[in-house]
C-alpha cells in the first residue's frame, strides 16, 4: 500500500482506497437487507409496503447515531473502537440466517437487524474519523469517493452475494457465515492507516464531551456547515427506490439471479465507479453545483425506468444507470461534509451529517413503499422524482439567501 505525500505536513497521508475497505462492512450489512432479504421476503408473498417498513427500521440507527458519536471520539482509540463493533457487527449478520422466512420472523428480525446496525454505526464513526484525520484538502473529493465507494459497492456485495448464496445453498446459514467473514477481514485495512492524535481534551469525561459539542456547534454555524446541514434534509439523491429494488422486482419480470447480479454485484462495481468520478469532480468543480447535477440525473434516471417497459432488460438498465447516479451524488456529500468538518471531533461532526442524511433516505423509503401500494411501481418512481424537484428548489433558494459567492468558514 503506498502512502501520499501530503502539501500541508510532513508526513505521508494513507492511500484513499484504504477508507474504502475500513467503510465495507457499512455496506454489507446495508445490502444484506435491501436486496437478499427484501427480494426473499418479495417472492415469500411479504408486501413492498411492509419491507419497506423493515428496510426503514434498519436505517433507525444510522439517524441517531449522532447521540453516541462522541463516546468514539472521547473513550479508547478509533483502531479499537473499529475493531471491536466489526465483530459485533459480523455477529449480527450471521445470526440472521437462523431464521425462517417467513412474516413470523419480522419482529425478531427486524430487532435483530437494528442491533446489528447500531453496532456497524460505531464502525463508520471510527472510519469517518481516521479518513477526517488522514485526508490533505486537495484530496477530500478522492476520499470521498473511495469512501461512498466501499459503502455502496459493499451495499452491492452484501446485497447480490448475499441473495446468490441464499438461491444455490439449501443451508441458509452459507450466506450470513461469507458476508460476517468478509466483514472480519476489512480489519486489516487498518494497518494501512495511521490512528490519529486525539485533539480532544481527555483528562476528564465531563470536559471532553464538553468540547466534542462546542466543536461540533462551532461548525454547525458556519455557512458552509448550514449548507451541508440542509443538505441532509430535503429529498434529493437519497437512493431510497435502491433500496426497493428486489422488493419491486416482479413487476419488471426479473429473476432471482438477475436481482442479485444486477443490483447487487454489479450494481456494487458501478455505484463504486460512480463514486470514484463524482469525487473526481468534485475536486474539480463547485461542490454545491455537482450535487444539484448528480441530483438531476438521478430523477431523470427514475423518469425514465417509470415510462419504458417493465422488463428484465429495462430493469437492469435502469437499476445500473441509477446506481451510478447515487454512487455521484454520495461521493458530492461527502466531499461537501468533509469540507465543512475540518478536524477536531471529526468522527462526531461526520457522523452528525450522516445520520441526519438517513432522515430522507428513511422517509423517503417508507413513501416509495406507500406510492407503491397506491400507485404501483411506475407510480413509485414519479413520487421519488417529483420529492426530488422539491429538494432542487430548496436548496437553491437557499443558497440565493446565503450568497453563494461569500467567503466558506470551515
Amino acid at each position: 500500500m503506498t502512502d501520499i505525500k501530503s502539501s500541508e505536513g510532513k508526513h505521508s497521508h494513507s492511500h484513499p482506497i484504504v477508507f474504502l475497505f475500513l467503510i465495507l462492512p457499512f455496506g454489507v450489512s446495508t445490502g444484506y437487507v435491501t436486496v437478499a432479504y427484501a427480494y426473499l421476503f418479495a417472492k415469500a408473498g411479504i408486501s413492498v409496503e411492509v419491507i419497506a417498513a423493515l428496510v426503514g427500521a434498519t436505517l433507525l440507527p444510522h439517524v441517531f447515531k449522532f447521540i453516541w458519536a462522541p463516546l468514539v471520539d472521547a473513550v479508547l482509540s478509533l483502531k479499537k473502537w473499529y475493531i471491536l463493533f466489526c465483530i459485533i457487527t459480523a455477529a449480527g449478520i450471521f445470526i440472521t440466517g437462523v431464521l425462517p422466512i417467513k412474516e413470523s420472523s419480522l419482529p425478531l428480525l427486524t430487532v435483530i437487524l437494528v442491533l446489528a446496525n447500531v453496532a456497524v454505526s460505531f464502525l463508520g464513526i471510527a472510519t469517518n474519523g481516521l479518513a477526517a484525520h488522514d485526508t490533505p484538502h486537495e484530496m477530500k473529493g478522492r476520499v470521498g469517493g473511495y469512501s461512498q465507494a466501499g459503502n455502496l459497492g459493499g451495499s452491492g456485495l452484501g446485497g447480490g452475494a448475499g441473495l446468490w448464496l441464499a438461491q444455490h445453498f439449501s443451508n441458509m446459514l452459507v450466506a450470513p457465515a461469507v458476508l460476517a467473514l468478509a466483514c472480519l477481514l476489512c480489519c486489516m485495512a487498518l494497518f494501512f492507516v495511521r490512528e490519529p492524535v486525539s485533539t480532544v481534551q481527555a483528562e476528564k469525561a465531563l470536559v471532553t464531551i464538553q468540547n466534542l459539542f462546542k466543536d461540533i456547534w462551532l461548525t454547525l454555524k458556519t455557512r458552509m456547515g448550514i449548507l451541508a446541514m440542509i443538505l441532509c434534509f430535503i429529498p434529493l439523491n437519497t437512493g431510497a427506490a435502491s433500496n426497493l429494488w428486489s422488493a419491486v422486482a416482479n413487476d419488471w419480470k426479473a429473476s432471482a439471479d438477475t436481482v442479485a447480479f444486477v443490483t447487487g454485484i454489479m450494481s456494487g462495481f458501478i455505484t463504486a465507479a460512480g463514486c470514484l468520478v463524482g469525487g473526481w469532480i468534485c475536486d474539480r468543480i463547485h461542490r454545491q453545483t455537482a450535487y444539484i447535477v448528480f441530483g438531476i440525473t438521478q430523477i431523470m434516471c427514475a423518469i425514465g425506468m417509470a415510462y419504458c417497459p417493465h422488463t428484465e432488460i429495462m430493469y437492469a438498465f435502469w437499476t445500473s444507470l441509477y446506481a451510478f447516479t447515487l454512487g455521484c451524488a454520495y461521493a458530492a456529500f461527502s466531499a461537501f461534509v468533509f469540507e465543512a468538518i475540518g478536524k477536531g471531533a471529526a468522527g462526531s461532526k461526520f457522523t452528525v451529517y450522516s445520520c441526519l442524511s438517513n432522515f430522507p433516505i428513511y422517509y423517503m423509503t417508507i413513501v416509495d413503499g406507500w406510492a407503491h401500494t397506491r400507485f404501483g411501481p411506475a407510480g413509485m418512481l414519479n413520487t421519488e422524482a417529483a420529492l426530488g424537484v422539491v429538494g432542487i428548489i430548496l436548496f437553491l433558494i437557499l443558497l440565493k439567501l446565503m450568497g453563494r459567492n461569500k467567503p466558506v468558514a470551515a
